[in-house]
């Protein structure tokens, strides 16, 4: 049995050492250098006493990342991916949540770092990390200290105080989730998977992990080409991929675009999509212009490790239909309770709780918050058996598919990120005559509505350049609205009832 998730680079080196583990903007890697590369990050990251303590890795997604992750887990470690254009002042939430042992990056990012308090954690750079020569002994004996119930990842997702939550994944979690990707889409050492998603959201585990679970390859795709869409399929033919994992937005994209058409992608085998709802109006497109791929809506929140429902496409559906999310994966459970705490009948909607191997052990630094989410299974009575409620409505189909039915709360998913509206407000309110804010979800338009209550004379524009010192640009309202007064219910809270009948 595997103790550690980075037991999988080890085995890919001795199997696939001189193939390609990873591509970027900046050259290849073979599995033989990325475990190098891993192993002189580990060791000087252990001289500067890391080992167990966190590793915040703050830099642009590269495959210099990844060697950081792998590094932190070589020196026995849990490492915390960090957006790199993510505000400063979210960023020093998170190393207060944290306390890491040290923060990786680079020495432009650096500079964002001068200054901040960093609650003890050391500072970094990459460059001298990678220099260093391995300590083969120190670093074997700190990776097997580590046993398969430690954290992976801390993986930070928005709160709806304010405050980021770290989501704490087991390495078994992703041991299973490896072994589940490349078993159920057929990845082997030919597979070229191109990675769409930020190392900062809980997709890009599916691209990393699955790929060097059977020494595959992993296609780094420029950030930038998602911005034009009509380049994505050359970009595929030109590196022969073979699968993408991608959300729905940049499908959308592409294929509300025209890029699909009299395209030939004859390597492209899966096509697999998470984060959102897929509409079929644009997954049939893509169904027409590349008939021969399989495609495979999945669902999961991050405090499964990514995934725990699945539904590959085995019919046509019309632009109007609802894609199922199909059945549990391999290791995890998942029941649909009423209000009650009992089991819902088939047609009947209930709130989705998920149990297995890839439930996280809980928010770091939040016992409260863990409590809350992660609870005793009530249909088992014999034992204690821990599940993670999700907050999503679902119900089961007469033939025992799972369909997606929303959200319980104000939490939503958008363009792959999930979001807690009550950050954006937040951060609404710290915006120079602002009093108060409500933001609603527009699920027609696909937007962010921000409702503010302010005697000030304010744009879009310049409120979200506000906003963006504070939150991530894709938690950005795409609509203001000043109001001098909220409506507030007759137990004096905001209507929000009525602001939803405004947008």
């Amino acid at each position: 049995m595997l103790n550690s998730a980075v037991r999988m680079l080890d085995e890919a080196a001795a199997r696939y050492g001189g193939r390609i583990a990873v591509a970027d903007e900046s050259g290849e890697l073979t599995y033989s250098a990325y475990r190098a590369a891993a192993r002189r990050i580990a060791t000087a990251l252990l001289r500067k006493g890391v080992a167990g303590r966190p590793v915040v890795v703050y830099l642009p997604k590269s495959a210099r990342a990844l060697c950081v992750f792998m590094g932190a887990l070589y020196a026995g470690s849990p490492y915390a991916p960090v957006d790199a254009h993510a505000p400063v002042p979210r960023l020093e939430k998170i190393v207060e949540s944290l306390r890491p042992g040290a923060i990786v990056t680079d020495a432009a990012l650096a500079e964002n770092l001068k200054g901040r308090d960093l609650h003890g954690a050391a500072v970094c750079l990459y460059d001298e990390l990678a220099a260093a020569e391995t300590d083969e002994t120190a670093v074997d004996r700190a990776t097997g200290g580590v046993i398969d119930t430690d954290p992976i990842y801390i993986m930070y997702t928005s709160g709806s105080t304010g405050t980021p939550k770290g989501v704490t994944i087991p390495h078994r979690g992703i041991l299973d989730y490896a072994v589940w990707v490349t078993e159920t889409f057929g990845f082997t050492e030919e597979t070229v998977l191109a990675n769409q998603a930020p190392f900062y959201f809980d997709n890009s585990t599916f691209d990393i992990y699955g790929t060097m679970k059977c020494g595959a390859k992993l296609v780094l795709t420029p950030e930038s080409l998602f911005l034009f869409p009509l380049r994505l399929p050359e970009f595929l033919r030109e590196n022969r991929i073979t699968a993408i994992f991608w959300v729905p937005t940049v499908m959308i994209n592409v294929a509300n675009s025209g890029a699909l058409e009299g395209v030939e992608l004859p390597e492209l085998r899966t096509v697999a999509f998470c984060g959102e709802v897929m509409p079929n109006t644009a997954l049939n497109v893509w169904r027409r212009a590349l008939p021969a791929c399989t495609y495979a809506n999945l669902y999961g929140p991050t405090e499964i490790t990514d995934v725990c429902c699945y539904y590959v496409v085995d019919r046509p559906f019309a632009d109007g239909e609802a894609l199922p999310i199909g059945k549990a994966c391999e290791n995890m459970r998942v029941l649909i309770l009423r209000e009650d705490g009992a089991e819902a009948a088939a047609g009947e909607q209930g709130e989705l709780c998920v149990l297995g191997s890839g439930v996280a052990l809980g928010y770091w630094n939040a016992p409260d918050l863990t409590a809350k989410a992660f609870t005793a299974n009530p249909l088992q009575r014999a034992y204690g058996e821990r599940m993670y409620r999700t907050g999503d409505l679902a119900y089961r189909t007469a033939e025992g598919l799972i369909m997606f039915c929303g959200r319980r709360d104000s939490q939503i998913k958008l363009k792959g990120n999930r979001i807690e509206l009550g950050e954006i407000e937040t951060a609404a309110v710290c915006v120079e005559g602002v009093e108060n804010a409500a933001a609603i979800f527009d699920s027609d338009k696909q937007e962010i509505v921000l409702f503010v209550e302010t005697k000030a004379q304010l744009t879009l524009r310049r409120f979200n350049l506000e906003l963006k010192k504070r939150i991530p640009s894709y938690m950005l309202p795409g609509r203001l609205v000043p109001m001098e007064h909220l409506p507030h219910t007759a137990n004096d809270k905001i209507d929000r009832v009525r602001l939803k009948t405004m947008l």
